[in-house]
């Protein structure tokens, strides 16, 4: 066979070795050998394929996958422009941690800076996002034993790097393919499948990776949070990986301390979740008298400004848990940092100071009675009808348990951070690495495919008409491609409605808010929805609502809002908030 083909049935050999379940490509010529070897592997049962004409689409949908199974998804692409699509995924999965595997094919070095067709400067095109990049030398005839070692060897180390398995810092990988023409196999024979690599190209016995980590899948840390010295102890649970998040939860409930956890930190089915946290720490009177002695932080929190400023408080000692190596700081006000390796299943011994019970039912008693308001205000809109901020609140209360919740950026997160009881028995995904609105539908497609290959229930996505627009061709599957069972919900304030909240919605700016931050896009989304082929349907009552959400999927659910009249409620909600903690 030629040397193109001989590497690439080799690469995928070893990426099956390696753990790979799923990949993701979008179509090229001279990515041709790695497409048509990943289509053998997927014909032979190896693996799941999955195929998209959108290279941004189709590296999202591997980043969903992978955030999803906690497994490293290569996405592959053709040369040019069409590698730099995969960029914004490439930072999303550095930030959050997601073992992505960049597959670019690219032009052998004669044909580099020459002017020849799609050829861009590819090695080191995604710069310090990734945890390792190589640009992988061209095959060649003649030196198959020698490039046997050295491609395996390459595609072991890549994997191992994307998982963290020696760093504990995973992430994305980048390998650049060099392939020379004949790109096309030259042993295919009608009707048969090539054999696995052997003679000169085979991998190790029995099935091994080429390399493995010693001690892979070991605990590496027991839990380090002891509650020393602080009766009042919080813990602020940000975006992190799920069992990060659920191993904390256990240590805090083990103490008592309440939780203010994002949705999607893995903590939010904690004992001592905390309904809103942001409208309990936004009243500067309660929280004066309820100032914790101790902050403890695991993950990455980017929600909320009120629990922004409690990190920022120089009177409040804060400790930092991440599951990397890097840590979030932002306010750069960490006195102690540790590793959030934690394992749920060891005791948690008791600190010298006994936790302050009454404390930390003050927190609990405060929410509830916070969440009261807020639910009769919410209730009691005019015409009773859906709000972004209500629709928040039903949907995830209305979820069967088991199912999977992905999180648009923007209000939808913010929504469900503030008004959702937390719930335990859900999975909940966002993007919070870099927190952008792009591919977030294919991020919710990857993720469902990976929740219900794995034996998980319906999946649902809630976000903006802005983020659902911006990645329509997410909603494109072509002929054979799988098609999860997933409900998009979207509120369609026709724009950006979260800028109505925030400073550009002052009425000193109304003269050029419309057009620069309201950026109204006029489309009915339904019928959107509908010519790329997914069922759809507008609702506008709780009644309609929850049958929708129990119609199955894939459909789209759109629930018409107004921009102003949220941010209005927002104001009312928090004054609701305000007085309900006056009476305390």
């Amino acid at each position: 066979m030629n040397p193109s083909t001989a590497f690439a049935r080799v690469l995928v050999d070893e990426l099956l070795r390696g753990g790979v379940s799923d990949a993701v490509l979008a179509p090229g010529s001279r990515s041709a050998p790695v497409a048509l070897a990943l289509a053998d592997a997927e014909a032979a049962g190896l693996l799941r394929l999955h195929v998209r004409i959108d290279e941004r689409t189709a590296a999202f949908l591997a980043l969903g996958l992978a955030k999803s199974s906690g497994r490293p998804v290569p996405v592959l692409t053709t040369s040019g422009t069409a590698t730099a699509h995969l960029h914004a995924a490439v930072l999303e999965a550095d930030t959050s941690g997601v073992p992505l595997l960049a597959l670019t094919a690219d032009r052998p070095p004669e044909l580099r800076g020459t002017g020849a067709n799609q050829t861009i400067d590819q090695p080191g095109l995604y710069g310090r996002a990734v945890r390792w990049a190589a640009d992988v030398g061209v095959p060649e005839p003649g030196r198959e034993a020698a490039q046997n070692r050295y491609w395996r060897s390459l595609v072991a180390r890549a994997l191992l790097l994307a998982r963290g398995e020696l760093s504990g810092d995973p992430g994305p990988v980048h390998l650049n393919l060099a392939l020379r023409e004949p790109l096309m196999p030259d042993d295919v024979t009608p009707g048969t499948r090539p054999a696995p690599p052997s003679g000169d190209l085979a991998g190790r016995p029995d099935g091994a990776p080429w390399t493995a980590a010693a001690g892979a899948g070991e605990p590496r840390y027991a839990a380090p949070l002891t509650g020393d010295g602080a009766a009042r102890t919080l813990l602020v649970a940000g975006d992190a990986p799920s069992a990060v998040g659920r191993a904390a939860a256990v240590v805090a409930d083990q103490h008592g301390w309440p939780v203010l956890a994002e949705p999607s930190s893995g903590a939010w089915g904690a004992a001592g979740a905390v309904r809103g946290p942001a409208l309990l720490l936004g009243a500067p009177e309660w929280l004066a008298e309820h100032r914790p002695d101790r902050v403890v932080v695991v993950g990455r929190p980017t929600l909320s400004r009120p629990v922004s400023a409690l990190l920022a408080d120089p009177a409040v000692p804060v400790e930092t848990y991440s599951a990397t190596p890097r840590w979030a700081d932002p306010g750069r006000g960490s006195a102690l940092v540790g590793s959030a390796h934690l394992d749920p299943g060891l005791a948690v011994r008791e600190g010298t100071a006994r936790p302050d019970r009454a404390w930390a039912e003050s927190w609990t008693g405060a929410a509830t009675r916070v969440g009261l308001a807020v639910d009769a205000a919410l209730d009691d809109v005019p015409g009773r009808g859906l709000t972004a901020a209500r629709l928040a609140r039903d949907l995830v209360a209305t979820l069967p348990a088991g199912a999977l919740l992905v999180l648009g950026s923007s209000t939808p997160v913010r929504d469900v951070d503030r008004f959702a009881v937390p719930r335990p028995g859900l999975t909940v995904l966002a993007n919070r690495g870099v927190a952008g609105i792009d591919g977030t539908i294919s991020t919710a497609v990857g993720a469902a495919l990976a929740h219900q290959g794995a034996g998980g229930g319906p999946a649902f996505a809630l976000m903006g008409d802005l983020t659902f627009l911006h990645d329509l061709t997410g909603l494109l599957t072509g002929e054979g491609e799988t098609v999860p069972d997933l409900t998009v919900v979207v509120p369609d304030n026709d724009g950006g409605g979260i800028f109505a909240q925030l400073e550009p919605g002052q009425p000193q700016y109304a003269a050029g808010f419309r057009r620069v931050f309201g950026t109204p896009h006029g489309r009915d989304l339904v019928a959107v929805a509908r010519s790329l082929g997914w069922a759809a349907t507008a609702v506008g009552d709780p009644g309609q609502l929850v049958d929708a959400l129990g119609a199955g999927g894939p459909r789209v659910v759109v629930v018409r809002t107004d921009a102003a009249a949220e941010a209005a409620l927002g104001g009312r909600l928090r004054a609701a908030a305000a007085a309900a903690l006056r009476q305390l």
